[in-house]
């Protein structure tokens, strides 16, 4: 039975490999030509606790999973008693008789598989991986070729495996290839330390922290073979501040981190603002307050990373969707913060992190050059605040012959000399504000603000970040107009304004109970009629949206 769009889902406890094994699934289905998604769940436990992954697979772009699948893959009970009532219609369950004991559909005995082929406990997701390929028509050669590319190192062990389980399943589907050529399949943290490599990176300092830890992790792995600097601190207020003495000394820095994280550096924000500093900060959000639930995904920290710090300066919040805007925005942020001496944030999630998604995006785009010295020495007095009529002023760093640079958290003057004068702390502040009001202009440059959908529609869904993907593709058999903010600070009103002109009525799409975009927009005029939120943690599926927007749109 040919089928255009598939979705297999893997389930089992931690441990047993299910975030690499739903990887391999992504990249088989890639191989065919087609474009996926995968999405992990999991429990903030190292051992134990029930970990699943939907993979999705189309002939069309996706950026988010259904709440159907055509196949569970189950390596223990538990997967069988959550997730069966998943199945479409013509689904099948395919399952580890040696942990299944009660279960309806094709069974595979990896005890018997692993023991005659002397294979580690862990190949055992091998097996349900290549009993999957026979039940859903993929060919033998393709399964090696994935397996080969993705854990090269023990790839015969689980070919063994894998076939085994291949030969003792059925075809029940035939998932098609198509002529266009593979894509490859990324994170969004992967796209992330991607595209700030591509914007000039030369150290990234992280504490590891959900969801953004594997920036650390990929950016670390690149460093053995680059003039990439990697440091992972104590704590995430020595990050920060490891990242301004680097920015200080001229290095283009940015670092990872939490909520939580992001709570201890807001000090220190305060102090890039003050000394001018530049720094991108990747700020994974996760549902709190508190610890909240640690491994699953919000949009929550919107209003957070707006407001953090004390005092007012200007900063650059960015929200992509996807690999492909993950990659641009990342190089562009660290652009924008080093040439505007500004912190910028790129504000992400669980969902965009630690998702696999076909990227499509040129890797040659934008080649972002680090800025030449603006003021060559022996031109009399460096003067680090020089007062400018765009606010920026010219950054040299050490070391500089005859130039004495400085950098104060208290109110300075021109040469950064302390100072508490009242004319003197205005024109500062004023300096401050004059760079922001550039750093605004310059965004202008840039489609800050996405539109999709019929220009005619009457009714808008505005919605950010990696919801986007799911309000794009369950709105796209409505008469309706999809407007994404990709910056979210500072707000590019103007051009939001203009995204939405002409609608009759207009709806706010979030993860979060508060309305956090909406009150954003509300301070630049422009209200919502309705809202549908999420807070439990999950993504929105396709099929959650489409009934959800049918309420109110």
């Amino acid at each position: 039975m040919p089928v255009e769009e598939f979705s297999v889902l893997i389930g089992g406890r931690a441990g047993e490999g299910i975030n690499k094994a739903s990887a391999v699934l992504n990249h088989l289905m890639a191989k065919l030509g087609r474009y996926v998604y995968m999405y992990y769940d999991y429990p903030s436990l190292i051992r134990g606790g029930h970990n699943f992954a939907i993979v999705r697979s189309a002939d069309q772009p996706i950026r988010t999973h259904r709440d159907r699948v055509d196949v569970v893959l189950a390596l223990n009970q538990e997967t069988v008693r959550l997730h069966a009532g998943r199945l479409s219609a013509s689904g099948v369950v395919v399952y580890d008789s040696s942990s299944v004991k009660e279960a309806d559909g094709i069974a595979i005995p990896l005890d018997q598989i692993l023991k005659e082929e002397k294979a580690p406990a862990i190949t055992r997701n091998s097996g349900l991986i290549g009993a999957f390929c026979r039940v859903a028509g993929v060919p033998w050669a393709v399964v090696d070729e994935v397996f080969r590319e993705e854990i090269p190192a023990h790839a015969e062990v689980n070919l063994r495996v894998a076939r085994r389980a291949y030969d003792a399943a059925e075809e029940r589907f035939q998932v098609e290839a198509t002529d266009r050529p593979p894509l490859p399949v990324l994170t969004g943290n992967e796209a992330i330390a991607l595209g700030l490599v591509r914007g000039g990176l030369e150290t990234y300092i992280a504490y590891p922290m959900t969801p953004t830890s594997n920036v650390l992790h990929f950016l670390a792995e690149f460093a053995e073979r680059s003039a990439l600097t990697v440091v992972h601190p104590e704590s995430e207020i020595a990050v920060i501040l490891m990242a301004l003495g680097a920015a200080y000394a001229g290095k283009r820095t940015a670092v990872g981190t939490s909520g939580g994280g992001f709570c201890l550096m807001t000090e220190t924000l305060s102090l890039a603002g003050m000394a001018e500093l530049p720094a991108v900060i990747v700020l994974g959000q996760r549902p709190g307050p508190s610890t909240g639930l640690p491994t699953y995904s919000c949009q929550t920290e919107l209003l957070f990373a707006r407001h953090a710090g004390q005092g007012e300066f200007p900063r650059l919040i960015v929200a992509p969707a996807d690999v492909d805007e993950a990659y641009l925005w990342s190089a562009r942020a660290l652009d924008l913060a080093w040439r505007f001496q500004v912190p910028a944030i790129l504000l992400v999630d669980k969902t965009l992190c630690e998702g696999g998604y076909s990227a499509s995006f040129d890797p040659a785009v934008e080649v972002v050059e680090p800025p030449a010295p603006t003021e060559e020495p022996g031109e009399g007095p460096y003067l680090r605040y020089r007062l400018t009529p765009d606010g920026v002023s010219p950054m040299r760093t050490v070391p500089s012959p005859g130039a004495v640079i400085k950098v104060n958290s208290y109110e300075h003057d021109e040469a950064g000399i302390t100072i508490e004068d009242a004319a003197l702390s205005t024109a500062m502040q004023e300096k401050r504000r004059r760079k922001g009001e550039a750093l605004a202009r310059a965004l202008e440059e840039y489609a800050t603000v996405a539109v999709y959908g019929p220009p005619e529609a009457r009714v808008g869904v505005v919605s950010w970040g990696s919801t986007v993907g799911a309000v794009r593709e369950a709105a796209a058999g409505m008469p309706v107009r999809v407007v994404q903010p990709v910056v979210l600070e500072p707000f590019p009103a103007e051009a939001f304004r203009a995204a939405v002109a002409g609608l009759d009525r207009l709806v706010v799409v979030e993860q979060n109970w508060t309305g956090q975009l909406e009150q954003l927009m509300r301070l630049h005029g422009v209200g919502a009629d309705a809202r549908v939120q999420r807070y439990d943690g999950r993504p929105f599926t396709v099929d959650d949206l489409v009934a959800r927007l049918a309420e109110v749109v």
